[in-house]
């Protein structure tokens, strides 16, 4: 069932939802609690108290993600032109791609439990090259319906050469 809210095409960038960053942190956090069980039970258990370092370096890399998770949120972006959708994220290593709509072969969305638990969803455009795959995460799913419908209606009427 498609619902009637369509986005313009008008070349102004959208974010994604502010709770895409809270979902993160709330499975970052359960990582690392699964993560500390195990190497807790290793130690105590197994007497395998080494199970501590390579626990202390997933823990430690998990808090650097969770630190910069905010930024990499806010960098995470899509714009709707006339003739296709450009999307970017990175921080440091900055990525933009352009997918024209008369070249998208399936537009998906995706949502886990925790992403459903927060509202969150996200959003994949599927061409026939295998790199230009896009997936846009942390959209509401009214934004999510809103874009599918909007991607959807345009690729009917710029499809070329399929």
């Amino acid at each position: 069932m498609r619902s009637e809210a369509r986005l313009e095409l008008d070349g102004a960038w959208h974010q994604i939802s502010p709770r895409y960053v809270v979902s993160q942190i709330v499975q970052n956090v359960i990582f690392i609690a699964v993560i500390v069980a195990i190497a807790a039970a290793l130690a105590l258990v197994l007497h395998q108290t080494w199970a501590w370092i390579p626990a202390g370096v997933i823990v430690v890399i998990t808090l650097i993600t969770l630190i910069i998770l905010p930024r990499q949120a806010k960098a995470i972006g899509y714009m709707l032109r006339d003739d296709d959708i450009v999307f970017r994220k990175g921080i440091l290593w900055q990525r933009m791609i352009a997918v024209p709509y008369g070249r998208m072969q399936l537009v998906d969305i995706t949502q886990g439990p925790l992403d459903r638990a927060f509202g969150v969803t996200q959003l994949k455009m599927v061409t026939a090259a295998a790199t230009t795959g896009v997936q846009i995460p942390g959209l509401t799913q009214a934004a999510a319906e809103a874009l599918r419908d909007t991607l959807i209606e345009v690729a009917e009427t710029r499809r070329t050469g399929l």
